[in-house]
């Protein structure tokens, strides 16, 4: 029998994990696979350790690995697909936002050999801020133009993955990892099935705005070069629009010799532009070299301080 290896991240859900091992019982009699569960717990502050190591007690399938600290949800992910030894690899949220119901119709997809992969997508984003909603659809819509990738809006971590495919995954050792834009990137068929919004069953969420700006930032710098681009761009035309200027200025001296020259307030505008434009370019070169520098250092992705 082919083995199906479940991979949740998880970070202070203590709530959660109970509510999500009943609902993934009730899924398993339609699941034809040995079964094999690892929560990855991302250093969390309250029992959500606690409750794994009653779990593996009753379940000697459901695994756990704890981290010394909070490295967050990616390298939670990468954590859990190193350990996953199944033909095939689930990726899900314990929180139920991603539904264990779907698995057999995502799993009866990659069973016909015409896709590697089966991911979700979320047909609204319903409950959601408008704002958030905003700012989530614009981050799709820009690293689409200024990558190779193509994201589809609205989809989820939860998918379904070849051996082949997640073994591909695998092979990108990066510290700073963007694991959609990885998923994206190594390519392979995927198919998108999308479902209805849901809420989270208890809990709260761990990812505020700013988190998730974050997270977005961290995807542009991963699979893009554009940031780079625009300051060469903006260092172009500042060297072009400072030789107009000057042209400007001597023409405008030899013609008019008896008029006064610019007043200081022109003076400032074009100095507070211009400082400004260096200190843009400066911040988004740093940016990637701060990258650089933390890939160099060349340390672990995460650290484990218990794992059974």
């Amino acid at each position: 029998m082919e083995t199906l290896s479940i991979v949740v991240p998880v970070f202070n859900e203590e709530e959660t994990i109970d509510i999500y091992y009943d609902a993934l019982q009730k899924v398993k009699p339609q699941l034809n696979y040995e079964i094999e569960l690892w929560f990855i717990d991302d250093g969390s502050k309250d029992n959500t350790l606690m409750k794994l190591k009653k779990l593996n007690q009753k379940d000697s399938n459901a695994h756990f690995v704890s981290f010394s600290r909070n490295f967050g949800k990616e390298a939670a992910l990468y954590a859990g697909l190193t350990r996953a030894t199944g033909d095939y690899v689930v990726v899900m949220d314990v929180d139920l936002q991603d539904p264990p119901e779907l698995l057999p119709k995502m799993l009866e997809n990659i069973q016909t050999g015409n896709y590697d992969a089966v991911a979700t997508m979320r047909k609204d984003r319903q409950g959601e801020s408008k704002i958030r909603s905003f700012f989530a659809r614009a981050f799709y819509r820009w690293m689409n133009k200024i990558t190779s990738l193509n994201l589809v809006d609205g989809a989820r971590d939860f998918r379904v993955m070849s051996r082949q495919m997640v073994d591909s995954v695998l092979k990108m050792h990066e510290n700073k990892r963007f694991s959609k834009g990885l998923f994206n990137w190594v390519g392979f068929n995927t198919y998108y099935m999308a479902y209805e919004n849901r809420e989270r069953v208890a809990g709260k969420t761990s990812w505020s705005f700013w988190g998730l700006m974050k997270y977005a930032i961290e995807g542009f710098i991963s699979f893009s070069t554009a940031p780079l681009t625009l300051v060469t761009g903006l260092g172009a035309i500042s060297f072009v629009a400072s030789i107009i200027a000057a042209i400007v200025v001597i023409v405008r001296t030899l013609l008019f010799p008896h008029v006064s020259a610019f007043g200081w307030p022109s003076l400032v505008v074009i100095i507070l532009f211009f400082s400004g434009i260096q200190l843009l370019s400066l911040g988004i070169v740093g940016r990637y070299i701060a990258e650089i520098y933390l890939e160099v250092k060349n340390r672990p992705i995460y650290l484990v301080k218990e794992e059974k």
